[in-house]
């Protein structure tokens, strides 16, 4: 009886895997939710195709609970999103997928790795900094705002060598 009262009220952690194209729409839907210009189901699509993707997903039983999506050229990548379920934020999910995503970067000879984020998500800059990646540079007006001054984009780079 108790094992039963456990497992009812014990949270269990999402299991970080691979992503592939069966996750598109639940990635889009994840995307669409978190950003201002979300990506649609073929653009997620013709991502999750790609050889030069590298993809990674949390899950929560069926539920998407966050994503990750990176481009490789040569020994270079690119972080192109990170998303989180509203509810799972705060809670190291995306810690832990860029700490798994960075690995798998690096076991393919990745040996930098460079993101553009938003200049006001707070959140995300801290991430990345405590994720060892450093600004580089600063692009002006990247990210359109709605009936104000557009956001400037944060350039940041992590040497994975």
């Amino acid at each position: 009886m108790m094992g039963l009262l456990k497992s009812l009220f014990t949270r269990a952690d999402p299991v970080l895997s691979e992503a592939s194209s069966r996750d598109t729409a639940a990635i889009a839907a994840l995307h669409a939710a978190s950003f201002a210009r979300g990506w649609s189901e073929q653009e997620v699509e013709g991502l999750l195709v790609d050889r030069h993707i590298v993809a990674h997903r949390a899950t929560l039983g069926a539920s998407m609970a966050g994503f990750i999506l990176s481009r490789v050229v040569e020994d270079e990548a690119e972080i192109l999103s990170v998303a989180v379920t509203s509810a799972k934020r705060g809670r190291g999910l995306a810690r832990n997928m860029l700490n798994l995503h960075l690995r798998r970067l690096a076991g393919l000879g990745v040996l930098a790795v460079f993101l553009e984020v938003d200049e006001h998500n707070a959140a995300a800059i801290r991430l990345y900094e405590r994720a060892g990646f450093r600004r580089i540079s600063r692009r002006p007006n990247y990210y359109p705002a709605a009936g104000g001054q557009a956001a400037a984009a944060l350039v940041l780079r992590r040497d994975l060598i």
